[in-house]
């Protein structure tokens, strides 16, 4: 307990002296607890100071949650000689009540269809050296009933327009005018992150400096670049595998009108060789890598893309994927690199989901729902921090091992507690050490000050 508390002590300009008490008694239970995180269930393994009704007030009260992430991954994990990206992504929690704030019918990948459930944005930093995620800020997505019914109108105007529309003429309509495509209309989707992108961005306060924003292939449109730009960085991001890409005319001027802007449509099965950057082949599959300055007519700049063909050299079946950037100046190699490194964001939803209660939680007001997401987030961090003391110890340890650990420390602490007298010193640190063992994955002795 000693050490959570000392972890937590950067967060005391932000939090009340209450509300920072509360929270270490609830990161202590939800280390050592067994089963579903819910306030019930951190009541119970929290012991003295961790009433239910606490656990109540701790989760109806209004926490800055920005500002705890940021100052606790200022203080324990920031790496000055490391280089940092930003990363986002949506995260679907599924519920089955009907009273939870926000509650929709969301598309969830895992299940691949529409479910009941809400959804949250996150954003976290990405170490390039560590090859790590860090949350940093977490936004419950909710839609209004206006949005609701636009949405609907818009699906069911466009079914009624497909049965009745008519092959249009070839050509440009008639009367067109030329549109700035780089003055979008955002949709509250990127309106709320460009709010938490910025917000990320001055809580930065100039300590390190960001160039890039990762987002996943739903974002691979102008729209979201033109966000993106307008955050003053650069997105990192994946087109469709059908994507429409010309190369840039470089043909002599017909001597009238505008110059010609599109050259030839790109053939992903013919890509000119003079575009390869490098060609492997393991376990018969052969992948060509290309990178060529291209332009899309929904787009309102050119893109630095990336295509990244497999062929299997028995069948000669052929996939490809298509990753750009704003930035052409961004080599073929960072580019494939960071859009990995972006997939570190799915791996806290799963963590938040499997260990620290994402899933579980059964709050239903918009501050405690709030609450129980950033939390569960949060503790994320926490874990990485006392993994990197636990490591000292046992360097194999995992998120099993430190629980066990915690949760051994629990067991001791209550059993001696029945003792008519306490064990002398040298005892009670091994006994502590044996019980915290029990149930680890990699057992170890590793000595941490949890009580």
């Amino acid at each position: 307990m000693m050490s959570i508390s000392a972890h937590l002590q950067c967060l005391a300009p932000c939090l009340t002296t209450t509300t920072l008490r509360q929270l270490s008694r609830i990161i202590f239970a939800i280390l050592a607890m067994t089963g579903r995180v819910t306030m019930l269930g951190i009541s119970r393994w929290a012991g003295k100071g961790g009433s239910y009704r606490t656990v109540q007030r701790f989760f109806y009260t209004a926490i800055p949650w920005a500002i705890v992430f940021w100052l606790f991954f200022r203080r324990h994990v920031f790496n000055a000689a490391d280089e940092y990206l930003l990363a986002g992504d949506e995260v679907v929690v599924p519920k089955a009540g009907k009273h939870t704030y926000g509650l929709d019918r969301i598309f969830s990948s895992l299940y691949g269809k529409p479910v009941p459930g809400i959804a949250f944005f996150a954003l976290s930093l990405v170490s390039t050296q560590e090859r790590r995620s860090f949350p940093t800020m977490v936004e419950q997505m909710v839609r209004s009933e206006a949005e609701k019914a636009a949405s609907k109108a818009k699906a069911k105007g466009k079914k009624q327009q497909k049965k009745r529309a008519k092959k249009r003429p070839p050509g440009r309509p008639k009367g067109s005018r030329n549109k700035d495509k780089t003055q979008v209309t955002l949709t509250p989707e990127l309106l709320l992150i460009k709010t938490m992108v910025q917000k990320q961005l001055l809580l930065l306060n100039g300590l390190f400096s960001l160039t890039y924003l990762l987002l996943d292939g739903h974002f691979g449109n102008n729209n979201a670049l033109q966000m993106t730009r307008q955050c003053g960085l650069h997105l990192v991001s994946k087109l469709r595998y059908d994507a429409a890409l010309y190369f840039p005319y470089d043909g002599p001027y017909r001597g009238r009108g505008p110059r010609r802007k599109y050259g030839s449509k790109i053939d992903y099965d013919n890509i000119p060789d003079k575009y390869l950057q490098q060609t492997s082949v393991e376990r018969d599959i052969q992948t060509d890598i290309y990178q060529v300055q291209m332009l899309h007519k929904e787009f309102a700049q050119p893109l630095n893309v990336v295509i990244i063909v497999k062929t299997n050299l028995k069948t000669q079946a052929r996939a490809h994927v298509i990753l750009f950037s704003s930035d052409l100046d961004l080599p073929y190699d960072k580019l494939i690199d960071y859009y990995c490194l972006r997939f570190q964001i799915e791996f806290n939803f799963r963590d938040a989901k499997q260990y620290w209660g994402l899933d579980d939680f059964m709050n239903i007001k918009e501050t405690a729902v709030t609450n129980a997401a950033n939390l569960s987030l949060f503790m994320v961090n926490v874990a990485h921090r006392l993994l990197a003391d636990f490591r000292q110890y046992n360097p194999r340890c995992g998120v099993l091992d430190l629980k066990a650990h915690f949760r051994g420390h629990k067991y001791v602490t209550e059993t001696l507690k029945l003792l008519p007298e306490m064990p002398e010193p040298v005892l009670l640190a091994r006994i502590y050490d044996q019980i915290a063992t029990l149930g680890s994955v990699h057992a170890a002795k590793p000595v941490l000050n949890s009580s």
